[in-house]
């Protein structure tokens, strides 16, 4: 990549100049705030996106696996066709090569094209034609590597679901949980035939197990890998080069992640020091301006130097300042909540159906509990039954104060609020298909049922709060995953929740946005819930209960993470 850059729809630049390179095994991690653009970028080296300015050269087989892959099997989120009823063997075709892909598309539309033929008469010269279509389809199926990618299909799908490929290839992805689907797209990466990988934040989702084996495979892989994540640990353990996407460009730290925090303050220290030489050196070469400029006034002779000084002094400027070092985000997230009734969620005998046997549990006003466990076990069911209970639960959907609607989620036994507890819900999948087609200042200013209507002022305020008033105009559904996590908490803070129900809130969270919402959650007057695989993250709560992958839910006095 050479001297690229990208304009917002908006006219606004998000950065210019950027140039790095990954070479052959390298693990390159992009890291920078939410919005500087690393998802851009990445989108630009895969050919989602034009190179308006500057060239991204690419070499070998690319394989992708996109930001918002694992959120409920979307189109939008993963990049491929089929929407919420998306199999998984369309979303397996989704990450193999371009041919392949072409040719299972291909083999697909004929097999239905073939179905409904046969469905009018076997013997019709439309079913011929169409099983003559099926075959040639299957043929090119098979020239494009078809049966070799689903030997790979089963064996991945035996690794993570227990299941052969027959047996779940029609399976909705929406079925399977945000983890499992990342550890299918990353095992499929990881043993294709590619050699170059793009991930974009492939540890969201996953459970600390799932973590570690991703770590480890990383450092195992051939494959060049060029990656987004904020997990620290990750990029600790598996980056050797990092490319920082900030301050509208991009610089290159030829190490560890565990080195680039301090080759990173003294980059800045560097870039300070240049500027204040040359501020010092314009105001010497103003200040030699201004003295011939007031002598040449009554000495003819010494008007050759003062315009000497001029160009001089013109040239300086318009060769322009060095950069300064980027300002740092001052996320403020002020969660306020109120005082509720002691007993803030009780549950009796709760049983989530197929997930869980019945367990107890009791929280108190003010308690932090985060909520462990591998994937599949229950979490998320959970909180969203627990969001449910602000309009009593039952068989209707409920709607937390966030605006967020809930689906009915299958339990027996007892799950309820206590006096005055009003339940807000982070969704891990950011899912708000009411908010994704509007932009942010339209939400804020409508208000609903919880959140009072904002003028437009009152509203830029709050987004600059959290470094969101450069997008007020922009729709949710645009803004990049920590952006949106932005938005969401701020939306909690505006609805007077209570109870805040987090699912993995710290996911597309870069670290100042991650330590803002800790220092919020600090000054929360309410109770927390929080499923959560952050180990960083879970240093702030008290309470520890843990979904075991056997059905069993019990309180632990200490996070336990070594779980499947």
């Amino acid at each position: 990549m050479a001297g690229v850059a990208y304009t917002l729809p908006d006219g606004r630049e998000l950065f210019s100049d950027v140039s790095f390179r990954v070479g052959e095994g390298a693990k390159v991690a992009l890291v920078g705030p939410n919005g500087a653009g690393k998802t851009t970028l990445l989108r630009m080296v895969s050919g989602d996106l034009p190179v308006p300015t500057g060239a991204v050269a690419r070499s070998g087989g690319l394989g992708v696996m996109r930001q918002f892959i694992g959120m409920l099997g979307s189109s939008a989120a993963t990049g491929v066709p089929g929407g919420a009823e998306m199999t998984l063997a369309e979303m397996a075709l989704g990450l193999v090569e371009p041919r392949l892909q072409a040719a299972g598309a291909r083999l697909v539309k004929a097999e239905q094209a073939m179905r409904v033929a046969d469905s009018r008469g076997k013997l019709t010269s439309s079913a011929q034609q169409a099983q003559l279509h099926y075959a040639e389809a299957l043929s090119a199926y098979g020239e494009a590597g078809g049966y070799e990618a689903e030997v790979l299909f089963d064996t991945v799908a035996t690794l993570i679901l227990n299941l052969s490929w027959d047996e779940c290839r029609d399976r909705p992805v929406r079925t399977l949980s945000g983890g499992q689907q990342k550890r299918f797209a990353l095992e499929l990466l990881l043993r294709g035939t590619d050699e170059v990988l793009l991930l974009d934040e492939p540890d969201n989702f996953l459970d600390v197990p799932a973590k570690r084996w991703l770590e480890q495979r990383l450092r195992e892989s051939k494959k060049s890998v060029l990656y987004v994540s904020h997990d620290r640990e990750l990029l600790n353990q598996t980056a050797d080069r990092v490319v920082a996407v900030e301050g509208g460009s991009a610089w290159t730290h030829v190490g560890s992640f565990a080195s680039w925090h301090e080759a990173r303050g003294a980059r800045h220290d560097s870039m300070e020091e240049r500027r204040r030489r040359w501020d010092e050196e314009h105001e010497k070469l103003r200040a030699l301006m201004l003295m011939y400029k007031q002598k040449s006034a009554y000495n003819d002779g010494l008007a050759s130097r003062y315009q000497a000084a001029q160009t001089r002094l013109r040239k300086f400027e318009e060769a322009g300042p060095p950069p300064l070092p980027p300002k740092d985000q001052q996320i403020q997230m002020r969660l306020k909540g109120s005082r509720t009734g002691k007993r803030a969620v009780i549950c009796e005998q709760l049983e989530l159906e197929n997930l869980t046997f019945p367990f107890d549990l009791e929280l108190w006003y003010g308690d932090r509990l985060a909520v462990l466990g591998a994937n599949g076990t229950g979490k998320s069911h959970f909180l969203r039954l627990l969001a449910q209970q602000a309009h009593g639960g039952g068989e209707d959907a409920g709607r937390s104060a966030d605006g967020a609607v809930h689906a009915n989620v299958k339990h027996s036994g007892v799950a309820r609020l206590g006096a005055r507890v009003v339940p807000g819900h982070f969704s891990q999948t950011h899912d708000r298909p009411d908010l994704a087609g509007k932009e942010l200042i339209d939400i804020l200013w409508r208000g609903d049922t919880h959140r009072p209507s904002l003028a437009r002022e009152a509203a830029y305020k709050v987004l600059d709060r959290y470094e969101l008033a450069k997008q007020a105009e922009q729709r949710f559904g645009t803004l990049s995953g920590g952006q949106q996590a932005r938005f969401l908490v701020l939306l909690l803070e505006l609805s007077g929740v209570t109870l805040l129900l987090l699912d993995e809130p710290t996911d597309n969270l870069d670290l100042a946005s991650a330590e803002a919402l800790e220092q919020g959650l600090d000054g929360f007057e309410g109770t927390v819930v929080a499923v959560t695989h952050d180990r960083w993250f879970t240093r702030g709560f008290d309470r520890f209960l843990l979904f075991q992958a056997d059905g069993e839910v019990v309180e632990t006095p200490e996070p336990v993470w070594d779980v499947r």
